[in-house]
């Protein structure tokens, strides 16, 4: 990667006088020399941490960032993308459908404790490399045409992609565009990209041995979408478990993975079947409006019913009781993907890869 000279100035201020006890003089802006005083490294490496040069020893990334909040200094992000023909930002993109039933899709962003998590992730990659982040969410064929158009032009150097649209093209039109982009999340239709996932089958199987070894018999599930790759992938971790343990049929209800679906359809579950001692649910904000319908039923948790959910997301610990869950490492993937990103960036040529990360069973109150 191209990255400046030592004679180039981002920002071109005049240069910083010093004070008598060798301060920076505040009468005119710093300069990348003033942020090489402070950190003590060569102007040389503060270029090639402000330019996101990636060879660069990770502990000075955080030196030369502090002398950088210290000083004050602004880099100027256009020049910079001159030089190096970067954009410096990547973009977080979540594609959905066009149809978000009553509740609009922004709210459903910043209510879900699953995409605070993924951000976090991201930007425990980003912050450190010097990326910027910005967040675009599409919810239709045009939309997605248009941040394809954009990312040609160059708006950012990559995508971290969430794709919740069983039927999405959008990975597909990354891929044939020719654009850097990593999927959290298992691709629902087959596409040439790379993505990091959570043994989401091993998950459910964790969460049937659970319940069994505490002696449940009458064991059912709350599904999520059935055209949902994640949910496709813990109905069948669940069922195989549940079949390798001798239970060839077993009560199952659908929601669509909000709280309010959990509720609704935990009750379902209970007219139907009011004797189920143990009930697996497909992600902890459906759980926690399960424990909400078993609690309006009179039947206690975990004294009678036994409840296991899956993330491990702010949503278990509030939850009443407190929720028994499958980890879904969700900021430990987001961050590998970005990484994987800045080196797809970096290469092109990368061959597609996955990684899977292990689920773990978390032990609370509910089960």
């Amino acid at each position: 990667m191209a990255e400046l000279s030592q004679t180039d100035d981002l920002s071109r201020p005049e240069e910083l006088g010093r004070g008598g006890d060798g301060s920076i003089a505040r009468d005119r802006p710093p300069t990348l020399e003033d942020v090489a005083r402070m950190a003590g490294v060569s102007r040389a490496t503060v270029s090639r941490v402000i330019n996101g040069v990636r060879n660069v020893d990770p502990d000075l990334h955080a030196v030369v960032w502090a002398a950088v909040d210290a000083t004050g200094y602004v880099p100027n992000r256009a020049a910079r993308s001159l030089v190096t023909r970067r954009a410096g930002t990547v973009a977080l993109v979540v594609s959905d459908s066009e149809e978000h039933d009553d509740d609009p899709f922004l709210s459903r962003f910043f209510a879900d404790p699953f995409f605070g998590r993924v951000v976090g992730g991201v930007m425990s990659v980003l912050r450190p490399a010097g990326v910027q982040l910005t967040l675009q969410l599409v919810g239709s064929a045009a939309a997605r045409a248009r941040l394809v158009g954009d990312l040609r032009h160059g708006h950012a150097d990559g995508v971290v992609l969430l794709s919740l649209h069983p039927d999405d093209t959008l990975p597909a039109l990354l891929v044939e565009a020719g654009i850097a982009a990593v999927l959290v999340g298992r691709p629902a239709r087959p596409a040439l990209i790379s993505y990091v996932d959570v043994a989401n089958e091993a998950g459910a199987a964790l969460a049937v041995a659970h319940l069994l070894d505490r002696g449940c018999q009458r064991i059912g599930i709350l599904s999520g979408p059935e055209n949902v790759p994640a949910s496709q992938d813990r109905m069948t971790g669940f069922r195989q478990a549940m079949a390798r343990h001798g239970h060839a049929w077993f009560p199952c209800e659908p929601g669509n993975f909000t709280r309010d679906s959990g509720e609704a359809a935990m009750r379902r579950l209970l007219a139907q079947h009011p004797d189920l001692d143990g009930i697996f649910v497909a992600n902890d904000l459906m759980a926690q409006g399960a424990l909400v319908a078993l609690h309006e039923a009179g039947r206690r948790v975990p004294d009678q019913v036994a409840v296991v959910g899956f993330d491990d997301s702010s949503a278990a610990q509030a939850a009443q009781p407190p929720l028994t869950t499958v980890r879904h490492p969700l900021e430990d993937m987001a961050a590998e993907a970005t990484r994987m990103l800045l080196a797809r960036i970096d290469d092109l040529g990368l061959r597609v890869a996955s990684v899977i990360f292990d689920p773990v069973l978390v032990v609370r109150r509910s089960a």
